[in-house]
């Protein structure tokens, strides 16, 4: 098996450090150990693990493992695993909503964890394939006026989330209004010049005309889009900037 990237959200240090030399031994790389929802959150963002390893009780944070599971899913398709010391069938039933790989409760065994994170990942990429068709026509086909209207996924200058619906702008001006998710709407745009800018913006980065420090402008589009502060620096590592030198000091 092909070594996974593994995130762990765990809120005991010495049960962490014990999954992620667990882990380790098989092979397998810990992305990131989080200790709260928002480290989770984070760690997802600056780097998409190929599963995640949540403990349901975390102590110290804003929410516990099956909300942060929740949230960490809008931003990112993986695999769930949960690692608990709670049995409680109510806890069960709730964490079963997020439709987890396996549950294993504490304290648990080194070479169980590692056979089960095998089998839970073989299971994902099963019925993932079980379930995913292979297109065959690069463009996208939206739900509009009762039926579908093709769009080249090339023509699409951004996406911005309203509520529960999406708006879609193409480069032509031409703009689509549609019930959905941003979130679900963005796995139809997977290459790398689609970039999530904000939980409420996609953007074509293919556009990108004019970049300043807090705001940028794209082809065709007059008005411009704040840069969140939390983006710059991943944006900007996505761009080829021409830095200048610093003059020498005299």
């Amino acid at each position: 098996m092909k070594p996974l990237k593994i995130l762990i959200v765990e809120d005991e240090t010495i049960t962490a450090m014990d999954l992620q030399e667990t882990l380790q031994e098989a092979g397998h790389v810990v992305t990131a150990i989080a200790r709260t929802f928002q480290d989770a959150v984070k760690a997802v963002k600056n780097d998409p693990p190929d599963l995640a390893l949540i403990d349901i009780h975390l102590e110290g944070s804003s929410a516990n493992g099956i909300e942060t599971a929740k949230k960490l899913l809008e931003i990112h398709h993986m695999p769930i695993m949960y690692l608990t010391a709670n049995s409680e069938p109510e806890t069960f039933q709730s964490a079963k909503e997020t439709l987890p790989v396996a549950y294993l409760l504490k304290p648990f065994r080194h070479d169980e964890l590692k056979i089960q994170v095998e089998l839970a990942y073989h299971y994902y990429q099963y019925t993932l394939a079980k379930t995913t068709t292979i297109p065959v026509s690069d463009y996208l086909y939206f739900p509009v006026d009762k039926g579908h209207e093709k769009i080249d996924p090339n023509d699409v200058l951004y996406i911005q989330a309203d509520g529960s619906y999406v708006e879609i702008f193409l480069v032509n001006k031409k703009t689509y209004y549609i019930s959905m998710n941003l979130s679900h709407l963005a796995q139809y745009f997977p290459t790398p010049n689609f970039y999530r800018l904000s939980r409420s913006l996609l953007i074509n980065l293919n556009y990108l005309e004019r970049l300043e420090p807090s705001h940028l402008y794209l082809v065709n589009h007059e008005s411009a889009i704040p840069i969140p502060a939390a983006s710059r620096k991943e944006l900007m590592n996505k761009l080829r900037v021409v830095r200048t030198k610093r003059a020498p000091s005299s």
